[in-house]
């Protein structure tokens, strides 16, 4: 009986292990059956806005040089939508906002300070001269601007205005020693004579002031005779075009027309030079119907013509006729103005720059100021354009062009870049 009973026991417990993992495993798979994860909905996130960024323009909308500033404005409308619609800067929208400056001087500190109340992250001004009436403000604020023109000393110490066009003191050397080596034959003539004359603004001074600095630093090439500057706004140039009477070259007022018809009408026979500055007016030139009275004109610049091909050209010529089909050959007709894009896209390669190194949502001044500070844009297989830490002038590379009256248009009269001449 007793052996019996334990083996009955040993049976009931042998049985219980064989059900208990049984019902176990029933009830795991009822549990996993009734408790499978179900997956979470993912929510979609936000979409990222884009940053705006805003370039404030100080230009002239009704002064006396608002006929070249208007296509020069165009120009930048046209690459800042190119720049927005080809999306070259991810996660930034680029913006305009225009103050009035009227070509006068007292304008352009409120302009600034009303560029920046309406939210300009940076100032842009091909008026010359305001950039460096701007400067001690711009340091002082770490506000980015960028100009068109300009003087080295005026430039410094390097601060926070760049110079993304000529230099009018690098373009009057530059173009003087061409001149020594290309077009007079001093050593048989001896020293050229040459002069100028232009408004009392901060373009035309630079000049006068670099063409004299050259003739004194090469007697042997050049004679100075004198150089005038007339008020602003002057249009009769009667003193000014008898003492240059005798000049074999003359450096002539950015908006030439008056003075052209005084100096050939006088019977004077001298070459004028100048720079894109004065292509900007020649719209006025073939209305007036002068052509003739500035045949063999030179002419320094930094970019190429319109009858040239290059990189940045053609899409200047793109641009202009797909957003103003209608209006293409008058632009062109009226002078430079549009190829400001050369100018306007190191501006906004600096601003990609800067995105891409901090981000669009980090970008600031500082972030601006620190691509600007190492830039180089080179065209065509040219480092035409730099920045550095000490250096606020853009353009490295010049050409010199002709004017020839047949066509009403300039001919450039070299290959090679010529290389920027700083001092005399």
């Amino acid at each position: 009986m007793y052996r019996l009973t334990i083996l009955l026991t040993f049976l009931l417990l042998l049985a219980l292990v064989i059900v208990i993992p049984s019902c176990n495993s029933s009830d795991d798979e009822a549990t996993q059956s009734d408790t499978q994860p179900t997956t979470e909905p993912t929510a979609t996130p936000e979409p990222v806005e884009d940053v705006i960024i805003t370039i404030g323009n100080l230009t002239d909308v009704t002064g006396p040089a608002s006929t070249a500033m208007e296509v020069i404005d165009t120009a930048l409308d046209d690459l800042v939508n190119y720049f927005n619609e080809e999306d070259i800067i991810p996660g930034v929208k680029l913006e305009v906002v225009i103050y009035d400056g009227q070509f006068d001087p007292s304008k352009d500190i409120p302009g600034y300070e009303w560029l920046k109340e309406e939210g300009a992250d940076l100032v842009f001004s091909a008026v010359p001269g305001t950039p460096v009436t701007l400067k001690a403000r711009a340091d002082k604020d770490q506000v980015m601007i960028f100009g068109v023109s300009g003087d080295p000393e005026e430039l410094a110490p390097p601060g926070y205005v760049f110079n993304l066009g000529t230099l009018p003191r690098h373009e009057g050397l530059t173009l003087l020693k061409w001149i020594a080596e290309n077009d007079w034959d001093y050593e048989t003539k001896g020293p050229a004579r040459i002069g100028g004359a232009g408004w009392n603004d901060a373009y035309s001074g630079w000049w006068l002031d670099a063409m004299k600095d050259y003739a004194e630093a090469h007697p042997d090439q050049f004679d100075w005779v004198s150089g005038h500057l007339a008020s602003f706004g002057t249009f009769t140039w009667g003193p000014e075009v008898e003492a240059l009477r005798d000049c074999d070259y003359l450096f002539v007022p950015g908006i030439m027309t008056n003075f052209v018809k005084e100096y050939r009408g006088g019977g004077y026979t001298g070459k004028f030079i100048g720079a894109y500055t004065h292509a900007a007016f020649f719209g006025q030139i073939s209305d007036a119907g002068l052509w003739d009275e500035i045949d063999g004109m030179l002419l320094i610049a930094s970019s190429r013509w319109w009858n040239e091909k290059g990189e940045i050209i053609d899409l200047t010529k793109q641009l202009l006729h797909e957003n103003h089909p209608d209006s293409a050959e008058e632009i062109i007709r009226s002078g430079v103005g549009y190829i400001a894009t050369v100018n306007l896209i190191q501006m906004l390669r600096i601003i990609e720059n800067a995105v891409k190194t901090v981000g669009a949502q980090s970008f600031d001044s500082q972030a601006l100021y620190d691509a600007a500070q190492s830039y180089t844009l080179t065209i065509d297989g040219w480092d035409r354009y730099t920045f550095n830490e000490t250096k606020r002038w853009a353009t490295d590379l010049y050409a010199v062009y002709v004017v020839s009256p047949d066509d009403e248009t300039i001919v450039r009269q070299h290959t090679e870049w010529i290389p920027v001449v700083v001092d005399p």
